[in-house]
């Protein structure tokens, strides 16, 4: 079976079972890896940005690399390789995972109990919940899905689609280690520069057709495309403005503005200004989109493989 084949069934299928069972309760892969990039940090951490590229090298590297020596493995085998794929698929993509905790958070929310919400919040995203009433909160929940609908679903996709079952896992890898060490508190700063730069660069293709597809799949096309327009650039992250502009506009509400993160206030642009404020309704709206937006970049990552794979092989023919 080609190779372009073997994604197109194993992460769709792996898809499917994100959808019907969510992520594992236990033996979590991406847990395991974080707690072996946590054994790495304890042996090389210095307040330096070179050891600290070592830890993403060491990290990232040996991710890919047990993942490239599984593919190997299996690849003679048909079934084999499938089911490789679509077990890789499961273990990286989230979007199933983030949508049960959005909508326990709006359950919550909806019922009047702002101290459940706040307590569930940290699941989600590192805002300071204390910091925040029932808007506040619906807002950091909306902001998160578009997000992590990047980070957790159509990344994994793109990188899937570009590298098999290596791409899959080294997205996640690089993903999950700016989690832990990429933000810029006193102890990263220069230790996770790289962690942060290198997600940074492999975010930026996810990031872009996420904010294409909420465009798409969205209810506002013309107000997603204009609020990513003319707003993303504000944003501080190059990746998460693009997508939460996006998001934004295709909801037809008003994101950004003043959060307390991690003992921090920022101020932060507002995006699709002509909005409405964030109301707690708008969760269940997020969560749906970001359903629809992780389907269809399976179906672009699928057909842009097929495509690369067939132009590839009619120019050897030729």
């Amino acid at each position: 079976m080609r190779a372009d084949r073997v994604f197109a069934y194993g992460a769709a299928a792996g898809l499917l079972g994100d959808l019907l069972l969510g992520d594992p309760r236990r033996g979590h892969p991406v847990a395991a890896f974080g707690r072996a990039a946590g054994a790495v940090e304890r042996v090389l951490w210095r307040d330096h940005r070179g050891w600290g590229a070592l830890h993403t090298a060491v990290c990232v590297g040996g991710a890919v690399s047990l993942a490239a020596v599984a593919g190997r493995s299996v690849r003679t085998s048909r079934i084999a390789s499938v089911a490789l794929t679509a077990a890789a698929t499961w273990s990286v993509v989230g979007g199933t995972s983030l949508g049960r905790e959005a909508r326990a958070i709006g359950g919550a929310l909806a019922a009047g109990d702002i101290e459940v919400a706040r307590e569930r919040l940290p699941h989600l995203c590192g805002r300071d919940p204390q910091a925040l009433d029932a808007d506040g909160i619906a807002r950091a929940v909306v902001e998160s899905v578009a997000e992590n609908t990047s980070d957790a679903v159509v990344g994994a996709l793109v990188w899937g689609a570009a590298a098999g079952v290596p791409g899959l896992v080294g997205f996640r890898a690089v993903n999950t280690l700016d989690a832990m060490v990429g933000h810029r508190s006193a102890k990263y700063r220069r230790y996770g520069w790289a962690s942060a730069r290198l997600d940074d660069v492999a975010g930026w293709p996810g990031a872009r057709l996420t904010a294409v597809l909420a465009a798409v799949a969205g209810s506002d096309p013309r107000g997603a495309l204009r609020a990513w327009r003319v707003d993303a650039v504000k944003h501080p992250s190059p990746n998460a403005g693009p997508v939460e502009a996006s998001f934004a506009g295709a909801l037809g509400v008003r994101l950004g503005g003043t959060l307390s993160y991690a003992g921090r206030v920022e101020h932060r642009p507002v995006l699709n200004g002509g909005g409405r404020a964030v109301v707690v309704g708008d969760i269940e709206r997020a969560v749906r989109l970001s359903r629809r937006v992780g389907w269809l970049a399976l179906g672009v990552s699928v057909a842009g493989r097929l495509l690369v794979n067939g132009l590839r092989a009619k120019g050897r023919t030729s």
